[in-house]
Parts: structure tokens; C-alpha cells; sequence
């Protein structure tokens, strides 16, 4: 989106972490979202609704993608990654966010092709993840203020158990929406910043800039190697 100062590839505008409606709790539908990000300049956006564990789908069954639904939804992903492209050249990753509510953790799968159980254990799901050519971040995984959410208690079992879970993690969000988790820069360990997106305010927020070809492959692989990757905070009618 920008012009390179220290080489030749330009500087790309990317969020991994948007819901949408009707798959998960986004307020707006997908091709909303998809024009919102499109027309406001990005280059990348993964789209990531929620699954969310077994117990905690009965008890909210209308907050998330059903296991039978999931084919439907990678299709209507496609559909609009199609769409995003032509009309204005921005990447569509497929995604989704692996939801325990139950047991406290939330991992982003990004580029992901099948359906993966969130009543599985964290290390079998990133297994799975990068099974599928993924990449896993941990999403939110310490102190959490946006919109009134304080300690968001239900996704801090990756944080209290980061030792163990450190070096498997693609990623962890070092900003999410409009919190900074200083623990996460502390540790050093690689970092992206994402908006989780639910509504239009949301897209003022943290996102992540990554200088790398504006391809799939070599964004997830920028990732990885957390090198040339910046925090830039997008503010309304601001380009980075």
C-alpha cells in the first residue's frame, strides 16, 4: 500500500481478526465488511468467525459457525474473496477463530481449509492448523479494556500457560483493537496486531503492516519470520 523506504517491497495494510454476520456475532453482513475494508485501502484481511466448543454451543447456538455449516461458510469466503479481488486487488484469507469458552482460549487459524474442533487441546489444534498450511495465532491473550470487556477471563489459558505454548504460536496479538499487551512485547515473542472487527468502529484500531509480496503464501510466511512487520494504529481518513 506503501512505498518501501528500505527495499523493494511495499508495506501491506492487514487484519487477521474480523467477524461478520451472519457466521458468528459481526453486526455487519460479510459483503459489507468486505467493502468497508476494500474501499478504506487494504491490502490483506483474514476473515475469522467464530466455532466455538460443544458446551458452550448449546448454551449460545446462534453466536457461531455449526460444525455442518462450516463447507457453506469457506464457500461464501471464496465467493467474496473473489469479489475483494477483482473489485479492489485485496486479499481474502479464509480463517475462523477456534473458540473454548469452556476452558479459556482462543487461537485464530488463518488460511484454514476444514473445519477444526474447538473441544480439542490447544497443542492438537495448532497441529492441525499448520496440518492445513495454516497459521495460528493466539488471539487476546492477556488483559482486554475495549468496549468495557475487562480481564476477558475467558481467553487467558494461553497466557497463563505461554512457557509451554510459546514457540508452537505463528503469532500472538501484542494489540487487539485498541489494547496494547505490554507482556507479549516483553517476552519478545513474534507479534501481529489485529482490529477484532464486530462492527463499522472497530476498523479504527490496531492492525499489523507487513512488508512482503502481496500474495497468500507470502504473508503467512512474513508472519512466521516476524522480521519486517510493524503496529500501525489506523485512524479514520489516516493512511499508514
Amino acid at each position: 500500500m506503501t512505498s518501501d523506504l528500505q527495499g523493494t517491497q511495499p508495506w501491506l495494510l492487514c487484519d487477521f481478526h474480523i467477524h461478520t454476520r451472519p457466521w458468528s456475532d459481526g453486526e455487519e453482513l460479510l459483503e459489507k465488511v468486505v467493502d468497508l475494508y476494500g474501499q478504506s485501502g487494504f491490502d490483506a484481511i483474514c476473515i475469522t468467525d467464530h466455532v466455538v466448543d460443544s458446551e458452550y454451543r448449546r448454551s449460545c447456538p446462534n453466536l457461531s459457525i455449526a460444525p455442518a455449516d462450516f463447507g457453506g461458510y469457506l464457500e461464501h469466503l471464496w465467493q467474496e474473496r473473489r469479489r475483494a479481488w477483482e473489485l479492489y486487488r485485496m486479499l481474502l484469507i479464509p480463517g475462523s477463530e477456534i473458540t473454548n469458552q469452556t476452558k479459556g482460549y482462543h487461537i485464530l487459524a488463518v488460511d484454514i481449509k476444514t473445519y477444526i474442533d474447538p473441544d480439542l487441546e490447544v497443542e492438537t489444534i495448532i497441529k492441525e492448523i499448520h496440518r492445513q498450511g495454516g497459521i495460528a495465532i493466539a488471539c487476546h491473550p492477556h488483559r482486554k479494556d475495549s468496549d468495557g470487556a475487562g480481564a476477558s477471563d475467558n481467553s487467558r489459558h494461553l497466557w497463563n500457560n505461554h512457557a509451554r505454548f510459546s514457540d508452537m504460536f505463528d503469532a500472538w496479538e501484542v494489540a487487539n483493537r485498541d489494547d496494547l499487551f505490554n507482556v507479549v512485547g516483553l517476552k519478545k515473542y513474534r507479534y501481529i496486531a489485529n482490529g477484532d472487527f464486530h462492527c463499522r468502529r472497530h476498523l479504527y484500531s490496531w492492525k499489523t503492516l507487513l512488508r512482503c509480496e502481496k500474495n497468500v503464501e507470502a504473508i503467512k510466511q512474513a508472519i512466521r519470520d516476524n522480521i519486517n512487520v510493524s503496529l500501525y494504529l489506523y485512524r479514520e481518513r489516516s493512511h499508514p
